[in-house]
């Protein structure tokens, strides 16, 4: 089902795109209808029921939507998966679709941990340095600490770990004299 969550994102996305459409408030819109979904189990059931008329799942999104001030294409993007019977991918749908508007936009989605809370300054500083890594326009850092590294820093891209904290340097230390 990976491969039907990933043509609805980029269809989506290049929908999106194209018409010079704000691709966070899309996004966040997205996030808003899976949110929803999670905490209404009645709600998924009847937009998932092929007995409840189509009509009636419609007026009932409309509702919904028209109360939560959705978008118009948000709005019609999950008419669209409601029709196809594919809101249990919708969750799914809504990763596929932040991963394929990061690619299309450039933007490199970075998980960051540091022994400490990093200045602003330092952290425009790593976040120069990772867009000059990754070769992308920009980048999404989201920072934690956690002091158990010791000091320095440990970046996550995607399944790439660049470890520069004190505690992977031990660890490689330990590792080099132990294989010696």
């Amino acid at each position: 089902m990976a491969l039907v969550s990933i043509r609805y994102a980029r269809a989506f996305a290049d929908v999106l795109l194209e018409h010079g459409l704000d691709p966070t408030r899309a996004m966040s819109d997205v996030n808003q209808v899976v949110e929803v979904l999670r905490s209404n189990d009645a709600l998924y059931k009847i937009w998932e029921n092929p007995s409840v008329p189509p009509e009636q799942k419609r007026n009932l999104l409309d509702a919904i939507a028209q109360r939560a001030g959705w978008s118009t294409e948000v709005h019609n993007f999950v008419g669209v998966v409601i029709d196809h019977r594919r809101v249990a991918l919708l969750p799914e749908i809504a990763r596929q679709l932040q991963t394929e508007l990061n690619r299309q936009l450039g933007i490199t989605e970075a998980e960051v941990t540091a022994a400490r809370e990093l200045s602003a300054a330092e952290q425009s500083e790593l976040e120069q340095h990772i867009v000059r890594t990754t070769g992308g326009k920009s980048v999404r850092a989201h920072y934690r600490t956690d002091p158990a590294i010791l000091g320095g820093v440990v970046v996550r891209i995607g399944s790439t770990i660049y470890d520069g904290s004190v505690k992977g340097q031990l660890r490689k230390i330990r590792e080099s004299l132990s294989s010696s």
